[in-house]
């Protein structure tokens, strides 16, 4: 079944990112029969948390987030008659930040249609590493921690905490990337696949009604070449009954539909359109 919906896109807010325009990404989905989109920029890192990467633009900046959301009212009027368009963010759970996390949705979530919570910033000792940024970044990481072993154990125990945090009414509801920890795996002898965590974060989803976001960005990354979650994470939400919905996790429109047509055999239909 070809995928109808992408529910994890990045924008022109995005600093990290490129500078395509909403519209060549809305034009492109529509020619490829996406029915359906979430616009999920990084959201506005918490008050008194410091970017750990080098030119600090993990994530849109708070002073333009009013303009962000005003943008996509527009596009939703603009595009009503050709493509659902909903507005969203990729909220961070940061150790440490949890009430302001939760203030945070508690300020702009009636004004969100879908959100995912997700965990780049992993906190070791007294400091935060932003895991993905680079494999020199999770080299560090993994050093600091102590292990391979270890830095899976520190991602996977943070993935969950997140999922069990209270973050108020409008918390987000699916879970984005949740191996990410495998972003540079080819780099180790070493799978990042902590089975009795994964299982537990799974239960998790499953318990509280929540999604997984299956995630095709890893598939072009050439020291990972596969989905997050992990093809076999992914087949056990599916068994489980978890919703799934695909996310390119676009950070360009030439990454919408990344990995997009492995994940359909991958879900055999089973993906929220």
């Amino acid at each position: 079944m070809p995928i109808t919906r992408d529910g994890h896109i990045h924008t022109p807010f995005c600093p990290h990112g490129s500078k395509d325009s909403f519209h060549t990404y809305i034009e492109a989905c529509i020619n490829n029969g996406i029915k359906t989109i979430s616009f999920t920029e990084h959201a506005p890192l918490p008050e008194g948390f410091t970017d750990p990467v080098p030119d600090k633009d993990s994530a849109m900046p708070i002073e333009k987030l009013d303009q962000y959301l005003d943008v996509l009212n527009d596009l939703q009027l603009e595009y009503i008659n050709d493509i659902i368009i909903k507005k969203g963010l990729e909220v961070d759970f940061i150790e440490g930040f949890e009430k302001n996390t939760e203030t945070f949705m508690d300020t702009y979530g009636s004004e969100l249609d879908d959100c995912i919570l997700s965990s780049h910033f992993i906190k070791i000792n007294s400091e935060y590493i932003c895991i993905d940024f680079s494999p020199s970044h999770f080299d560090r990481y993994v050093r600091l921690s102590g292990s391979p072993q270890k830095a899976a154990e520190l991602y996977y125990d943070a993935v969950l905490r997140s999922i069990r945090t209270p973050l108020g009414k409008y918390a987000p509801k699916r879970i984005g990337h949740m191996t990410l920890i495998r972003k540079f795996h080819k780099n180790y002898d070493h799978d990042f696949l902590v089975r009795d965590t994964i299982e537990s974060i799974l239960q998790e989803i499953k318990l509280r009604g929540f999604e997984l976001d299956v995630n095709g960005a890893g598939t072009t990354k050439h020291r990972c070449l596969e989905p997050y979650p992990h093809p076999s994470v992914i087949q056990t939400a599916a068994e489980m009954g978890i919703p799934l919905v695909y996310g390119s996790d676009a950070h360009a429109s030439s990454g919408l539909l990344a990995g997009s047509t492995d994940i359909s055999v991958l879900t055999a239909g089973q993906l929220q359109q």
